[in-house]
């Protein structure tokens, strides 16, 4: 039997909001909702219309014509996120947490440089800056495809770092080895000037960027280039293979499918879909229209079974 408020004593940090807060609070965090996702695509396209005024803006055969308009859109876009910036501070219980968050900062940074031109316009141009908003690309979908491929590859990241460091180890080795072998072979007059030149010729040439400002003269030195070249194939196939089966080793172990649910006290995402308490800091999670259809079609699953 599940504990009710009456039941169990709920501490003060794991007391659910109510009323308007609670409301905006799903609507504006949690796009596991209908009303989230919308609010969320939106948001992804208003971000997408300011850069594209910003863009637009930049080009000064469009600036001279359409200057004074371009300005008014990028007034009111600020007091959009301006909006939204403020909506989000007040339907959380810690405004100071989310204000100092990775997204917090972020919608801070976007929004700074507009109100600064007005006392330093040279500041109009770090506007730019807005497509940092676009990180939030991957809060739009919320889908479960996309956070927990997401999570996958940050794991297999992490997981296999230290092969990843090994393998460019070898890498670093060898170019040193080989821009010191060029630098003898060619030397200065062909541009090989120093062992440092060489080497960012051997580096260029292995992740088969080969820039062309610096190319060897001499039949022994082209043989060795050559090499180095159908090298640089199998050095770009390596971190790869090894990412992919870090991935897939951690694509099986997933046992449940991952939401983007958020703790209302430390504003952790991520949760399982059945999980009942931040992995983070442990304090309960809210219920929401998702978790509880969810809860409901495994109660009606479970009912045949008991008659039985």
């Amino acid at each position: 039997m599940k504990p009710s408020a009456t039941t169990r004593p709920v501490p003060a940090l794991e007391k659910p909001l109510q009323g308007w807060r609670l409301r905006w609070y799903t609507i504006i965090f949690e796009a596991d909702t209908r009303a989230g996702r919308l609010f969320d695509q939106a948001l992804i396209g208003v971000i997408l219309l300011s850069i594209g005024v910003v863009m637009a803006d930049s080009v000064q055969s469009i600036h001279q014509v359409h200057g004074q308009t371009l300005m008014w859109l990028e007034w009111i876009f600020t007091a959009l996120f301006t909006a939204e910036y403020l909506a989000r501070l007040l339907c959380v219980r810690k405004p100071l947490q989310y204000a100092t968050s990775f997204y917090g900062v972020i919608d801070l940074i976007a929004l700074m440089p507009t109100y600064l031109a007005l006392f330093v316009p040279g500041l109009h141009a770090l506007i730019d800056v807005r497509v940092l908003r676009l990180l939030r690309v991957f809060r739009v979908f919320k889908l479960t495809a996309y956070v927990a491929e997401y999570q996958s590859l940050a794991r297999a990241l992490s997981s296999s770092r230290r092969k990843i460091m090994v393998f460019l180890s070898a890498v670093l080795m060898l170019v040193l080895i080989m821009g010191t072998v060029m630098y003898v072979v060619e030397g200065p007059v062909n541009g090989f000037t120093s062992i440092p030149t060489s080497v960012y010729w051997a580096i260029s040439t292995v992740t088969t960027v080969g820039f062309g400002d610096i190319t060897p003269k001499t039949d022994l030195g082209r043989l060795i280039s050559s090499f180095m070249m159908l090298l640089g194939w199998g050095t770009l196939a390596v971190p790869t293979g090894i990412v992919t089966a870090e991935m897939a080793a951690h694509r099986g172990k997933i046992l449940f499918p991952v939401t983007t649910r958020t703790c209302h006290e430390c504003l952790t995402e991520g949760h399982a879909a059945n999980a009942d308490f931040c992995f983070h800091c442990g304090a309960r999670l809210p219920h929401y229209k998702a978790d509880e259809r969810g809860r409901k079609d495994g109660s009606q699953a479970e009912r045949p079974r008991e008659s039985r």
